[in-house]
């Protein structure tokens, strides 16, 4: 971690995605770092220069909630990423009791293993694979209880077949990590992940740098090319598991399309004999 902290850290990757013309701003001359110079984000949000200069450099970490409402409206923030702004000015102390268990809820537990052709797993907070149904595992490998996916997406070589579009899963992935652990930056865990990650992978290393955040509970589509039957179209989601750091996620696909009946062949070979 730099000296200028999770907050100035954050402000500068934000301002670097953002150019003039993406904020109405004429662009002089010609610029030697990406991005909007820091003069402009203080413009933009209203504040002077100088004090946005402090909030980078982490010399001012405490900014009011109407300057971050500001900044996040200057730097172009969507939700999740305003919301991650303000947990990051605003952190929660850091609690004595130790972390909320990883075990999985047994109703939770029970409610997937039920569903026998539809294929959903749940991940902790490190993404970390705590639990699978047989058609999760039969879809991809990535999906077995002890697996985390961070590392299989980025590090393990079989990944970029299972995934036909892998940039937007590695974005994702990376996006939704952040989410998961919010502001905590300095969790021995993540500290760990991410520097192994980082030695093993220039796409983890650009796609960390960017600081992109994605809500904990969200869908959308996820194309597979499984080995045996081909493409699969489903559609996904992901919801979070209250009282825990847990996230379930849920496979399913167009009732009568062709991914549902590859989708039922799957859970067929996958149920126990």
């Amino acid at each position: 971690m730099s000296t200028a902290g999770p907050l100035g850290e954050y402000l500068r990757a934000r301002r670097e995605l953002i150019g003039p013309g993406d904020v109405g701003l004429p662009a002089h001359g010609r610029r030697r770092v990406p991005g909007l110079r820091r003069e402009e984000a203080a413009l933009l949000a209203g504040i002077s220069a100088d004090y946005y200069l402090r909030l980078e450099q982490g010399r001012d970490r405490r900014p009011s909630t109407q300057v971050v409402e500001a900044l996040a409206r200057a730097l172009r923030l969507d939700a999740d990423a305003a919301a991650h702004l303000h947990g990051l000015a605003r952190p929660v102390p850091a609690r004595r009791a130790a972390r909320p268990s990883e075990r999985v809820p047994a109703g939770i537990r029970q409610l997937v293993g039920s569903w026998a052709e539809t294929p959903a797993f749940v991940h902790g907070r490190h993404l970390d694979v705590l639990f699978a149904n047989p058609a999760a595992t039969a879809l991809a490998p990535i999906f077995t209880a002890g697996v985390n996916l961070l590392r299989a997406v980025f590090l393990d070589p079989s990944v970029p077949a299972l995934y036909p579009a892998l940039t937007a899963v590695a974005a994702n992935a990376v996006a939704g990590l952040r989410a998961q652990v919010g502001p905590e930056v300095n969790d021995p865990r993540l500290i760990e992940l991410v520097e192994e990650l980082t030695a093993g992978s220039e796409r983890f290393r650009r796609l960390w740098a960017r600081h992109d955040v994605k809500a904990r509970a969200g869908g959308g589509v996820r194309v597979f090319q499984h080995p045996e039957l081909g493409e699969l179209a489903l559609r996904y989601e992901k919801l979070a598991i209250s009282g825990t750091t847990q996230s379930l996620v849920v496979y399913h696909a167009e009732p009568g399309s062709p991914s549902a009946r590859s989708l039922a062949r799957l859970a067929r070979r996958a149920a126990p004999r």
